[in-house]
């Protein structure tokens, strides 16, 4: 029987403006994209897009990894520890094993319209002048990074921004973790205060407030603020969404398909479970983009009479080149 070739080209993007976080400054973004080819010709294509400082492996594990198999596929099981490395052949399995006739509908999702997206907006103060252009383009949610300025600056900052934005819109911010629990309750008390105003944009949650290992705690505020609170890099990889859904949180998770472990396994347990889920980008290439898009769509198949959630994938355009308009083929021959 003929293996299944294994082809692995390291990738380097540069942001066309860095995004500041509660971790720091981040310029480039790296990763992986494989291919897997067997022996009929048929080819599949992932992509392996860590962020180690958000609880997955760093690039040069999952290159660690890859390199072990020395250009064969042998359906090794990967690791736990390599989430990043696991979605990205998951899905290059699917994509390799699509069923004839479906073409890349086997994993490709539809790209959503711009008001089912959330658009992002840079941290501090700079958000006050693109936010008229992220309202104009047709976003109708937004996020927000906090916790990257002196509180006190960034009140200021956020009633200005919340005097540009129209009733209907919603508001994320995002603390990555950032806060302390006296600043959590300062800004869930703003949060709540905004949220009880008549004919107003919302805060829709305030995401991962605290350290990944606070859960208790920010289950606890859950208890005593009204705006809700979102667990992020707690949940980052399946393993430990399993953990804390088996703790009994039962708030809002937001859930980054390409760090977060085997799509088989996240798809099964969100069928299984039903979650609040907030799906999120992590700034993939086309390939990684496109396979998380469609795995969002199946975990949220049921109807409902409801919308779900803005999918936090309004990430194009962040880079300093064309890649999203190239296709995986495309992209696979440019890197």
């Amino acid at each position: 029987m003929m293996g299944i070739e294994l082809t692995v080209r390291p990738y380097q993007r540069r942001f066309i403006k860095p995004f500041y976080t509660a971790h720091g400054l981040w310029i480039w973004r790296e990763g992986l994209l494989i291919r897997l080819r067997d022996s009929l010709g048929r080819v599949g294509y992932g992509e392996v897009a860590p962020i180690p400082w958000f609880g997955s492996e760093a690039v040069e594990q999952a290159q660690a990894f890859c390199a072990a198999q020395g250009g064969e596929w042998r359906s090794e099981p990967v690791p736990d520890g390599l989430p990043a490395t696991q979605f990205g052949f998951g899905c290059a399995l699917e994509d390799l094993y699509r069923k004839e006739g479906q073409g890349d509908a086997a994993i490709a999702g539809q790209e959503p319209a711009i008001a089912d997206l959330c658009g992002l907006l840079p941290a501090g103060q700079a958000a006050l002048g693109i936010v008229s252009q992220r309202l104009s383009q047709g976003y109708s949610t937004l996020k927000w990074k906090i916790g990257v300025f002196p509180f006190e600056q960034e009140m200021l900052w956020l009633q200005a921004l919340w005097a540009q934005l129209p009733p209907a819109t919603q508001l994320r911010l995002d603390a990555n973790g950032g806060l302390d629990l006296a600043q959590a309750e300062q800004w869930l008390a703003v949060c709540d205060g905004i949220n009880q105003r008549a004919r107003s944009a919302t805060i829709e949650h305030l995401e991962q407030p605290l350290p990944p290992d606070q859960v208790e705690t920010m289950a606890e505020l859950g208890q005593r603020y009204r705006t809700a609170i979102a667990l992020d890099e707690s949940v980052a990889t399946l393993v430990q969404l399993e953990t804390c859904w088996a703790q009994g949180w039962r708030g809002v998770v937001v859930v980054k398909p390409a760090i977060a472990g085997p799509p088989q396994r996240l798809q099964a347990f969100c069928l299984a479970h039903r979650p609040r889920l907030v799906f999120s980008s992590v700034f993939e290439t086309p390939v990684g983009r496109r396979a998380a898009l469609a795995l969002a769509g199946r975990c949220a198949c049921a109807p409902t009479l409801a919308p779900g959630p803005a999918l936090g994938f309004g990430t194009q355009g962040c880079f300093d080149d064309d890649w999203d308009t190239l296709t995986p083929p495309e992209l696979w021959n440019q890197v």
